[in-house]
């Protein structure tokens, strides 16, 4: 009778331990997935569609789904900001100018200054609130400054579309937001914002507005605080414009520089303000990790190879390049980059300054990577008749 209990005892134990050992085992099982799937998740691109552009010659170093439309949410504010400044390059417009607030533009709801009607700041300080903070407001009062409506603005931005090559891009209002009942909302995608971005970055303007952390407005009455996260964090990064709206998810087009290279960054509809971030932060990183952009000759510098000329008081120039000569490349490449001097066949004075020679090219694994003008940096006057007929000759 006791050698029973004792095998049942035994057999109980043995059970309980064999149980647990299993549960113990199907609980690494699930962690180890969920650990997979975590691990998966975070090497996810965690946005809808994006893109990362080389901002001097378009390059594009990543692309996911680039040409996918999506409501750009505040990104839309790119291309007014876009319109403002080829106006005041114009002289069409001024900085200084005084904008007015309509009664319609004090109603503008969202991201606001909360502006009242009849208040007057100049166009610059709208800029800057639109820039920095994503002003609504500010974008209605600038548009119906510059247009007369906002019918009118939003009829110049989708003609500056078309004239940009932004092929999939349709704007229904200056400001992003989300769409009221009965209306259509604005559509982009990722590669046309990343154009229209390359647009931007050429007014030092809007780069000295949108890598203003903080600043105030209305005389120290309300402060500016700029919705880009990266300013001040990412190293280098100065701009450009954040946009989000639940349809929409979390874009940005952000923008950073670092020894010379300009680099884009586009993503659209992440899950929320912390992602997108983190995984602009993460593209920008990886290009300025892989690539550069390489200065083989300083602008106004000349060649180191001297260029005959005939039947001038000088036998000789060295040509400069007026731009200097860069190439964009993976930091890999960089011992395989070689130049060469092309010229015409004979180059005959008098020359005049800034008259073109041939070219500079760069070669890059045996292939022209780019070309530059090769230019006189003086005026080189015809000698004499003898030295002509020397020089026909020899």
């Amino acid at each position: 009778m006791k050698q029973n209990k004792t095998r049942w005892v035994t057999a109980i134990f043995c059970a309980i331990f064999l149980l647990q050992g299993g549960l113990a085992g199907i609980d690494e099982a699930r962690a180890g997935r969920r650990q997979k799937e975590s691990s998966a998740e975070e090497n996810r691109p965690a946005f809808v569609s994006g893109i990362v552009m080389e901002a001097e010659t378009g390059q594009i170093l990543f692309e996911q789904d680039p040409h996918k439309q999506w409501p750009p949410a505040s990104l839309t504010k790119m291309m007014l900001m876009l319109l403002v400044m080829e106006k005041v390059r114009q002289k069409s417009i001024s900085l200084s100018d005084p904008v007015e607030v309509s009664a319609h533009a004090s109603k503008i709801g969202g991201s606001q200054v909360y502006l009242k009607q009849g208040e007057v700041f100049t166009l610059e300080e709208m800029m800057k609130a639109i820039v920095i903070h994503s002003a609504n407001d500010a974008c209605e009062a600038v548009a119906e400054r510059i247009a007369g409506s906002i019918e009118g603005f939003v009829e110049m931005m989708n003609l500056r579309a078309k004239e940009i090559g932004l092929k999939n891009t349709r704007y229904f209002n200056v400001h992003g937001l989300p769409p009221e009942k009965g209306q259509s909302s604005d559509l982009t995608t990722a590669y046309d914002t990343a154009i229209l971005a390359r647009e931007l970055v050429k007014y030092p303007d809007i780069l000295r507005w949108a890598s203003t952390a903080k600043t105030e407005f209305r005389d120290g009455k309300f402060i500016l605080q700029n919705t880009n996260h990266l300013i001040g964090k990412f190293p280098g990064a100065d701009g450009l414009k954040t946009g989000s709206y639940h349809e929409a998810g979390f874009n940005l087009a952000a923008t950073a520089q670092r020894d010379g290279l300009r680099l884009i960054s586009v993503t659209m509809g992440s899950p929320s303000n912390k992602i997108r971030f983190r995984e602009a932060a993460r593209l920008l990183s990886s290009g300025f990790n892989n690539y550069k952009m390489l200065t083989v000759i300083k602008p106004g510098d000349a060649v180191a190879q001297e260029v005959r000329i005939k039947g001038g008081v000088m036998s000789s120039i060295r040509p400069v390049l007026p731009r200097g000569a860069r190439v964009f490349l993976k930091r890999s490449e960089e011992n395989g980059v070689k130049s060469e001097v092309r010229l015409s066949n004979s180059i005959w004075a008098p020359l005049k300054k800034g008259q073109k020679l041939g070219e500079f090219v760069i070669m890059r694994g045996g292939r022209p990577a780019a070309s530059y003008d090769l230019v006189t940096d003086r005026d080189v006057e015809r000698a004499n008749m003898i030295k002509r007929l020397w020089d026909m000759v020899f």
